[in-house]
């Protein structure tokens, strides 16, 4: 028979563990704790994480390391979460303990209803220029969606907000070496909000990078 002990014992990617200040989307300015897990489904080139350096843990490790920080608000990042198949065990052991759990996600992969019970904030960031966003396997819903300014995504985010339903839409500059495109993402919001006069796409920086922090 499976126990308690044996969730415990599995083991999962950790890429880093700390606390900060959430710099971007509805709860920028929230200090959190971060668990960032190895291994994603996309391969961003502007990614400022390198998901495939990682050390192996197991979920009481993980406890007993989020267990020194000050809050228990979790961003759950990566990499991409969703595609570890026993992250459903390292979800419901962090409830058990007491955390407020936000996902990030790329969106690729719909959360089962299994996943969605333990989450209480999801934030997806699709990618304009991965492929199978089309998919029935797409996230469908949301409590925000953001959208790094890489490129021309003017079409790309209008499907996106057509296939997401979200409380929130933000555009959030593309970072290449210390250098954000501010002033490009500031137009083509223009460009989305001139006819959108109910909950409009808005501006997310990345303020942690703004101010030096994790």
């Amino acid at each position: 028979m499976k126990t308690q002990k044996d969730d415990h014992a599995l083991l999962f990617p950790v890429v880093e563990l700390f606390e900060s200040v959430q710099g971007e989307g509805a709860n920028a300015g929230l200090l959190v704790s971060f668990l960032r897990l190895g291994g994603c489904n996309l391969s961003c080139e502007w990614c400022d994480t390198d998901s495939s350096v990682f050390k192996m843990m197991d979920v009481k490790t993980i406890l007993e390391k989020l267990s020194a920080f000050r809050v228990r608000r979790l961003i759950l990042t990566g990499g991409e979460p969703l595609i570890h198949p026993t992250l459903e065990t390292l979800l419901s052991s962090l409830k058990e303990a007491g955390y407020w759990i936000a996902l990030e996600t790329n969106g690729l992969i719909n959360p089962a209803p299994p996943l969605r019970r333990f989450l209480d904030y999801i934030s997806t960031s699709p990618k304009a220029q991965a492929t199978g966003y089309h998919e029935d396997q797409m996230i469908r819903q949301a409590d925000e969606v953001r959208i790094v300014v890489d490129g021309d995504v003017f079409d790309f985010c209008k499907r996106m907000r057509e296939k997401i339903t979200a409380k929130n839409y933000f555009l959030s500059p593309c970072c290449r070496n210390g250098n954000m495109n501010v002033a490009e993402t500031m137009d083509l919001l223009k460009r989305l909000n001139v006819d959108l006069h109910e909950n409009p796409w808005r501006l997310s920086l990345q303020l942690h990078k703004l101010i030096g922090v994790r």
